[in-house]
């Protein structure tokens, strides 16, 4: 029976799983048989995305002995408007509208 690690993370935990699957398993499998989809208990099924050893994959990808399933959540803010909204809220020192 090959053997993979399951990997589920949060903003304050991150839980890493080993699970036996049967030969021929898809990467879906390995996650329900983990049951780190309950870590997720707010989120539609539908909004992961899987990866394995770092690669996106589909669902239905066989994985293989020793294979590191990772459950990606989906990017709920924007890398660019978040760096905005910070030079927003410190003036610069430089500006003539600088108190």
């Amino acid at each position: 029976m090959p053997r993979v690690t399951v990997v589920a993370a949060l903003p304050g935990e991150q839980r890493v799983i080993e699970v036996d699957v049967s030969p021929g398993a898809s990467a879906w499998d390995a996650v329900q048989a983990s049951g780190a989809l309950g870590l997720y208990a707010g989120l539609p099924p539908g909004e992961f995305t899987l990866g394995i050893w770092s690669r996106e994959c589909k669902r239905d990808t066989p994985v293989r002995d020793g294979d590191r399933v990772e459950i990606y959540r989906p990017i709920r803010a924007d890398a660019k408007a978040m760096r905005r909204s910070r030079t927003r809220l410190k003036p610069s020192k430089r500006s003539r509208n600088a108190p």
